[in-house]
């Protein structure tokens, strides 16, 4: 059960972390600012966050699906990782984690939804917040392609969960904008000061999540790649 548990709540964790990171986090509070500016009723400033979240959540969905199921069905790729996933897995880990901790340094400037499409998006009213949710889960920053590219992905082929994972992912990211969204509907005034206490704890849960990211690493390269433990 426990087993069964541990890949879900990671990939919850994940979701989470990487919507607390700078760039998605800011990217999350302009989509709920434009959207609950659009919003007539503040009562359904939460229900335009749901609706954000569903859109990421899709989105993420859809990604994970198509790598998962792709590299599955290939033949050869598919034995090749039955044989070889754990032994990747455990320097991909570590990889990860070290660049979490900002020991490693990577120029990836990503693409970001360009504000033109973001107002158009937004027109659409309550209903805008769905496409915007999908527009920006495709905005990958360094850290968010990290976690989900270097984590999520190979952790959903591992565990043969192309739907669940991901979906549980996309659930993780759109918490912080459920709050955010909350914070609007309460007043705005509000918003400033708790994007500054998110954005410290953000950089210790980073760090937090980097250590285990090593430590699992390390574990899976001694048990699975030299055989040791």
């Amino acid at each position: 059960m426990t087993e069964s548990l541990l890949p879900v709540g990671t990939a919850l964790w994940l979701g989470i972390l990487t919507s607390i990171s700078p760039c998605p986090l800011a990217a999350n509070i302009a989509a709920v600012s434009y959207v609950s500016y659009k919003v007539t009723f503040k009562s359904l400033v939460l229900a335009s966050g749901i609706l954000y979240t569903l859109g990421r959540s899709l989105t993420y969905i859809i990604i994970g699906f198509l790598i998962a199921e792709t590299a599955v069905n290939i033949p050869w790729f598919s034995n090749f990782l039955q044989r070889y996933i754990n032994q990747f897995l455990g320097f991909l880990l570590i990889l990860v984690g070290v660049y979490l901790l900002g020991f490693l340094k990577l120029k990836f400037g990503g693409w970001g939804v360009p504000q033109n499409l973001q107002k158009r998006v937004v027109r659409f009213g309550l209903s805008g917040s769905f496409l915007l949710g999908m527009l920006f889960a495709l905005a990958f920053c360094p850290v968010s392609a990290a976690l989900f590219f270097g984590s999520l992905v190979p952790l959903t082929i591992a565990s043969k969960s192309s739907l669940l994972l991901p979906a549980v992912y996309g659930v993780g990211t759109g918490v912080p904008v459920l709050v955010f969204a909350a914070i609007v509907a309460a007043g705005s005034s509000y918003l400033t000061k708790a994007y500054e206490k998110v954005a410290k704890i953000e950089n210790y849960t980073r760090k937090a999540t980097g250590v285990v990211f090593v430590l699992v690493g390390i574990y899976y390269v001694l048990s699975y790649t030299l055989e040791i433990i």
